[in-house]
């Protein structure tokens, strides 16, 4: 870093003293070349005129063109030099940059040898503890082995006796047993008989229980049936009626009809009601022909004759 300084002070200097060289010089030769014009006076003559003013017209516009060559170069210089010094500022800017990097990469490497110190002598550490726990290990194995092998030797002993104290128990076991069996089968045999007995009785009686429930349902099952026709009949005859709002409204009539299993009419007869709607209500049935009927044989049984009211529906 102290050699790159000295490095960027040199060039630096050396471009000062440059500079100032080639100014000086530009000055050398300009005043020179205004020597040069202004020695050269014109001849004097008589009298004045406009070619005696002449020369001095020309000696000012020569120091005129001087002060202007004069703050040229010096503009130049000067932005010259501001160039040199934002160039002179990057170098420096770069170097301080290589100088914040390699502190950043030496202290990078510094941690990363400080972690592999730490790991080795974690690592050592380890290393004695596992061996340490081994050796431990082992002597635990040691002593572990030699117990089991006594402890077999005392069970292997125990076991002999044990052995021939259960044979011994086992043997008068097994005499006391069949003997109990024999009692327990005689008394299993008369329970089982009166169990069987009760268990028959009352099978029956569920069988009974059950059949009647069952009969139960199916004549429900057959008067809903019978019920839902009911009402498909009578929906047939409103259907084929011939209504009149003025004399049937708010009336009705009670009919029973006798059906064949095909749903054909064979007898209509008229009960209580209104004798305007039973008169149409009986032409309706008529007039239909056949009335739904169900092809199940103990729904149609109940509905062979069946009762229906008929109130016209407008």
């Amino acid at each position: 870093m102290v050699q790159q300084r000295a490095s960027v002070f040199t060039a630096k200097s050396t471009f000062l003293k440059a500079i100032w060289f080639s100014i000086a010089l530009h000055l050398v030769l300009l005043f020179g070349l205004f020597a040069g014009d202004f020695a050269s006076a014109p001849k004097p003559k008589p009298t004045p005129s406009a070619q005696s003013l002449e020369p001095i017209k020309a000696v000012v516009i020569d120091k005129a063109k001087f002060e202007q060559a004069i703050k040229k170069i010096q503009r130049q210089k000067t932005e010259q030099l501001d160039a040199e010094k934002q160039r002179l500022k990057a170098v420096e800017k770069r170097a301080s940059d290589a100088k914040k990097r390699r502190a950043r990469e030496e202290a990078r490497i510094k941690k990363l040898e400080r972690q592999r110190k730490k790991k080795e002598q974690e690592k050592i550490k380890a290393d004695k503890a596992a061996k340490s726990s081994k050796a431990k290990a082992a002597e635990a194995e040691k002593i572990r082995k030699q117990k089991e092998q006594e402890k077999q030797v005392s069970e292997k002993a125990a076991a002999a006796a044990r052995s021939k104290r259960l044979k011994e128990e086992a043997a008068a076991k097994k005499s006391e047993q069949l003997r109990l069996d024999k009692i327990a089968e005689r008394k299993r045999q008369e329970i089982a008989a009166k169990e069987q007995a009760i268990q028959d009785a009352m099978l029956a009686e569920q069988m009974a229980a059950e059949m009647a429930s069952r009969n139960q349902a199916r004549q429900q099952q057959v008067m809903t049936e019978v019920q839902r026709y009911s009402a498909l009949i009578t929906q047939s005859i409103n259907r084929h009626m011939i209504k009149d709002r003025s004399t049937m409204a708010e009336k009705s009539c009670k009919l029973t009809i006798s059906l064949a299993s095909s749903g054909f009419v064979t007898n209509v007869k008229v009960g209580q009601g209104d004798k305007t709607v039973c008169d149409a209500a009986k032409s309706a049935i008529y007039k239909a022909g056949t009335l739904p009927v169900s092809k199940d044989p103990e729904v149609f049984k109940e509905m062979r004759r069946i009762a229906v009211t008929v109130a016209p529906e407008f």
